[in-house]
């Protein structure tokens, strides 16, 4: 899969969570300060030819829907990290996080249940 800049993973983001959408609706959905209609527009077309982006045109309006799922983007966006930073070891990776106190014993215990019941 490939990468994504910034700039077009915000489009995709905004995209996600509408499913679907005109150029306007996916300016609308993008947190402020919106971007310009002409670099959403340029974001899309790239995102087509990256194929994260589907449309379907209706007369001279093109419908946007993303290609790529939000879940698999993120997958493969964390598999990528933990390879290039953590040597593809997710426990260094957990490790790390602690480390960092972004993980508590609290959201430990939750992953460990989760675990369990899998």
């Amino acid at each position: 899969m490939k990468t994504l800049t910034k700039a077009e993973e915000q489009v995709m983001q905004a995209l996600w969570k509408i499913e679907k959408g005109f150029l306007k609706d996916v300016i609308d959905a993008m947190p402020a300060p919106k971007p310009h209609s002409n670099t959403v527009a340029t974001l899309l077309k790239i995102l087509i030819e990256k194929s994260f982006v589907q449309t379907t045109i209706y007369g001279r309006m093109n419908e946007y829907k993303p290609a790529v799922s939000k879940d698999a983007y993120s997958k493969n966006t964390l598999n990528t990290m933990v390879k290039a930073y953590f040597g593809g070891s997710y426990s260094k990776a957990v490790s790390f996080l602690i480390d960092e106190k972004k993980l508590s014993v609290q959201d430990l215990e939750l992953l460990l249940q989760q675990l369990k019941k899998k």
